[in-house]
Order: structure tokens, then sequence, then C-alpha cells
């Protein structure tokens, strides 16, 4: 049910990662000029025709405003109330940016999002997961924790999820609990492209979601404004508060409005809330906030803070016994599993370590052995580990047909290349499928044994012709700044991570900048978030022979940043489900 507007909307589709042509509705900016865009992101179960009142109510004439349909959901496609999993809908929502970007020539920078209940977890997880540079965020009651009032009800619905696999919830929330609003909830009882149903799986992965974004809202450093419902009978309060005190903003606001339901921006009163949501929005447009800089992040703030504390010895005796045995553990996994041997032996960073993380194939002593390894590469790191590998060639791919498009060849550099083999299984997909091959492939690393198996590979397929593998430096600038030929495109990947310090760093990528010719193009990787980061420090060695593999996270704006001072912009990224691993893709631009 559509309620009118007097700014007429154009519909529109756009085409998502997957091939989905999503629904949305366009309101173009009234006269001439066009001052930024305002992208509306509805509750669960609605659909943007829900949120079109938000166009005129908030009177902001020279703004474009654009609403979508998220998939299952009103005009848009798939089963009702069906998606793969949360990262899906947040790179839904990362494909929309970049559509209106492209296509209608708004900037990323130009744009403000405002999202409602699960449309707020989404950008919320977008902020965090691919750290865009919009104007800012509106977050009205972001549904972090939905309240089901059932005992037990989402170990109840895990333990049914994996007994009976996809099924589907209704929603218990009657629309007199969602606004005062009689019209509103007339409507709503009457809307036919109402989603009532909900995939169990995207509920459950919207809550573990939700919560690590609010564990982890450090990271998100946009202006925001959360606005609170202040009785609220679908969700929790508590996570929503905790998420605005660890936001990492420079300007943040908090609106509590007392009295208001669920339905935050559709309530009868929502003047109250409309009025600060629209002075937010102008500010941020007509007087924005400078930019949080995260360059100095490896010395100070949360992540300098987290990392100091995990290169101590923790302070209770009942956890420094259970990482002692967790260590006993894995020395006695490496006598049966060859992946866990590995990993003691060359660390489990090692370039090594990762080839064999590639193949995917369990090995061990026996049955047991081989039952062991299956669950140590099945743990959520290398898992998300091969979904790097299978964006990185993605990214990759996409790099060389931009190259090849601009009448340029393909130069191929990857500093840090362990064994090389995503690199070479990455060209090899893309001259199979798009006839694009490379002029030249140089492949190094710091590594004497890693240098030996990628030449062995370079020979097994037959590249010696184009391409040579070199023992190198990824941090001695003047070495990559003299690299002959000149590469269009310069690949760094799993590196950097395992480094705290900026320095470092800024001095790689200066050294590339140097390097690559503007219009060529970099792929990097980056790990931003992971579940088992203390496991990590507490259990595993690495390459340097360090009994404690002690990590610094380094948020996606952080790394985002170090690659936009080097003189690189930023096109497009790729992130796994769990949110642990990211491949960016930056075209060099001339200083």
């Amino acid at each position: 049910m559509t309620q009118a507007t007097i700014r007429r909307a154009q519909e529109a589709r756009f085409t998502t990662h997957d091939g989905e042509a999503l629904f949305y509705r366009h309101w173009p900016a009234a006269g001439a000029t066009r001052s930024g865009a305002v992208v509306l992101l509805h509750r669960g179960h609605e659909h943007s025709a829900r949120v079109a009142h938000l166009v005129d109510e908030l009177d902001m004439p020279g703004y474009d405003f654009f609403a979508w349909d998220a998939r299952g959901h009103g005009r848009s496609p798939g089963a009702r109330g069906y998606s793969p999993n949360a990262a899906a809908c947040v790179r839904d929502l990362q494909c929309f940016v970049e559509h209106i970007r492209d296509v209608h020539g708004v900037a990323i920078e130009d744009m403000a999002v405002v999202g409602q209940s699960v449309g707020a977890v989404l950008a919320a997880a977008w902020a965090h997961d691919y750290a865009p540079p919009v104007r800012c965020l509106a977050l009205a009651s972001p549904a972090f924790h939905i309240k089901l009032y059932v005992p037990f009800a989402r170990p109840g619905l895990r333990l049914m999820h994996k007994l009976r696999g996809l099924f589907y919830v209704n929603s218990y929330v009657k629309p007199k609990f969602l606004t005062h609003d009689p019209e509103r909830i007339a409507s709503y009882a009457a809307d036919p492209l109402i989603t009532r149903p909900i995939a169990v799986n995207m509920l459950l992965d919207l809550h573990d979601t939700a919560r690590r974004i609010v564990d982890d809202a450090a990271a998100i450093t946009v202006p925001t404004q959360l606005l609170i419902s202040g009785a609220d009978w679908v969700v929790h309060r508590g996570p929503q508060e905790r998420f605005f005190e660890r936001l990492g903003s420079a300007r943040k606001e908090r609106i509590v409005l007392p009295g208001f339901y669920h339905d935050t921006l559709g309530e009868c009163d929502r003047a109250q809330a409309l009025a600060p949501l629209r002075a937010f929005l102008l500010r941020e447009f007509e007087a924005p906030c400078a930019r949080v800089s995260l360059v100095d992040a490896d010395t100070r703030g949360p992540f300098h803070a987290e990392y100091e504390a995990l290169k101590q010895a923790p302070a209770s005796p009942l956890a420094r016994l259970y990482w002692m045995a967790a260590r006993a553990g894995l020395r006695v996994g490496g006598a049966f599993s060859e992946g866990i041997a590995l990993g003691h032996r060359l660390g489990f960073d090692s370039g090594s370590t990762l080839d064999y993380v590639y193949r995917n194939e369990a090995r061990g002593r026996g049955c047991v052995g081989r039952h062991i390894d299956r669950n140590y590469l099945d743990s959520p790191g290398w898992v998300g580990i091969r979904q790097r590998k299978i964006n990185i060639e993605a990214l990759i791919a996409e790099a060389m047909t931009r190259i090849t498009r601009s009448g340029e060849t393909v130069r191929i550099v990857d500093i840090a290349a362990g064994h090389g083999r995503y690199v070479l299984d990455a060209i090899a997909a893309v001259t199979r499928r798009d006839g694009v091959s490379p002029e030249h492939i140089l492949l190094r690393d710091y590594s004497a044994p890693n240098v030996d198996a990628g030449r062995a590979l370079i020979a097994q397929r037959g590249l010696e012709s184009v391409a040579r593998f070199e023992q190198g430096d990824a941090f001695d600038e003047a070495s990559l700044a003299a690299l002959d030929p000149r590469p269009t495109l310069a690949i760094v990947s799993g590196l950097y991570e395992l480094f705290g310090d900026n320095a470092s760093i800024e001095q790689s990528l200066r050294g590339l900048a140097r390097a690559v010719q503007p219009g060529g193009y970099l792929v990097y990787t980056g790990q931003p978030w992971h579940p088992q980061l203390e496991f990590i420090a507490r259990v595993l060695g690495n390459h340097r022979g360090e009994t404690a593999w002690v990590m610094r996270r380094r948020s996606q704006a952080e790394m985002d940043e170090l690659v936009a001072r080097a003189g690189f912009r930023k096109i497009t990224q790729r992130i796994d489900e769990k949110g642990i691993f990211t491949v960016t893709l930056a075209e060099r631009v001339a200083s």
C-alpha cells in the first residue's frame, strides 16, 4: 500500500551481487541543483512504500531520496522473508549504494543513510564492514536484540534449524504494538505487500551480526544519530545504549522518545523524531563533521588497548589453566593432523599453512587424524580464508577487465604471494572465461621456501615465459618503487593484517603508489574482526617463531584511510559471511 507523496517517485531496479534485480523508488530533487541524497531503509516485514511519507515530511526538496524493497520483501524477488544470510543483505546495500553512485551520479560522500529496525541493523553492519564514507547514519529503533518473550527461544530455534533445515516463523507482533497511529495500524493490516514470515536462518544470523556490531561499534566512525523508542515492545533497549556508548564517531547523538512504540518514524507524534532527524541530516550536509583519522590507531584507541591486553598473560589462574590446556590439546592434535603439525612447524600464518588451507584436503594419521584435520580446516578463520581466496580472485578478475578495457596491458605484481597459488588460480580463471591474459606476472615473498615452492608451481603450470618468482621485502619502499616492468595491478593479500604498526604499512603502500601509474589498480585485504582472536594469541605460534601470535585488529575504515593517503581511490569491496576478512579494489589516482 503506497502512501501518496507530493514528490513523484520513479520506479526502477538494480542488479545485486548474485544477479537478483531488486526494486527501488527514487524521488529526484526538486529544482535544477541537487545537494545530496538520502537512502531510506525500511523495517523488517515492510517495503519502500512504507517509508515514502518521509520524503515529504523531512522537507528536504534539494535532496534526492532513494528507498529499496529488500530481497524477499515488497516488489523485490525471492521467497517472502528469505535471504541467504545477513551478509548477503548487507552486500545488497553496498550494491545499491554503488548503483546510485554509478547510475544516478551521486558520490557516496554525498549520501546519508536512514534505517529503521532491521534496516538500521543492516546500515550499522554496512558502516562497520564496508566503512563507506557517507555523510552520516541515522538509526531508528535498531533491532539489535529482538524480544522473543519465549524462554530459550533462540537456542530452540538453532536446534530446530539444525534438525529441520530451512523453515519460517511468522511475526508475532500485532500492528497495535508497532505504533499508536490508527491509520498506520489499519494500513499495515491491509497491505498485501507486508512480508509476515521470516526465514529462521535470517532471524538467527541477524541476531549474531547485530551482537558483533554492538560489541565492535568503536569501528564505526561516521557521524551517527540514534533514535530510541521509549516504549518499544519489539526490541531491547540495552544493546542500543551499548552501541551508542561504544561508537567511534566524533559526532553522535542519542534521542530518546518517551512513549514511542517500535515504528519510530511512523508514530502519531513522529514530528518529535523527524525534527531532530532533519536537523541532523542538514547539518551533516551543510556543515559536515571532520572525519575521524585513524592513522595513529596503532598507538591509541580501542584496538590498540585490545592488542596490549592480548600481549599480557591472563590475570585469572583459571584462565591461565584453560589456555595451557588448549595449547596442550593442540600439541596432541599435531601428532595426528597434518595441517596442525604444519602450523606448529612453520607457523599458523605461514605461506605453507595458507596453501594447505586453500587445498582443503583433510590429511592425518588414520581416520582420527583426518577427522581432527577436517575440524581444523573447518574452523571459522580457515573457512573465511578460503572465501577470501574466492573474493581475491573475483576482484583480480575485475581489475584485469578494467585494465584491458582502458587499452593498457595487464602487468601483475604480488608483493607477499606465499606460494602464489591463489593469484595464479585467479589469472587462469580470468583467462579461461574472458580470454584476458597478463603480459607479465611478478610474484615476491620474503621466505626462501615460499619462493622455491612458487617457482615450482610456475613451472608446473608452464608459465615461465610470463611469470617469475623472486625474494623480496614487502616493506622496502625503494625496492617496490623500482619494480620493472611497472605493474598495472598490485596485490597485497594476507600481509598487512599480520603487522600492527601503521608506519611499515604506509611505507609499503608508498612504494606501491610510486610503482603503479595513475589508472592502475591495487587489490588489498584486511581483517577488521575475528571471533578467535584470543585463541590465536594464547595458543597459536606464527612464522616469526613467536609462541604468542598476537594481532592488532585494523578496522576497515583505518585500512582504507592508509590506502587513500598513499594515493588510491576505493572502488569496491568483498567480505565473508562472518565479517572476518575483507578484499578491496582501489584505483591509483593522480597526486
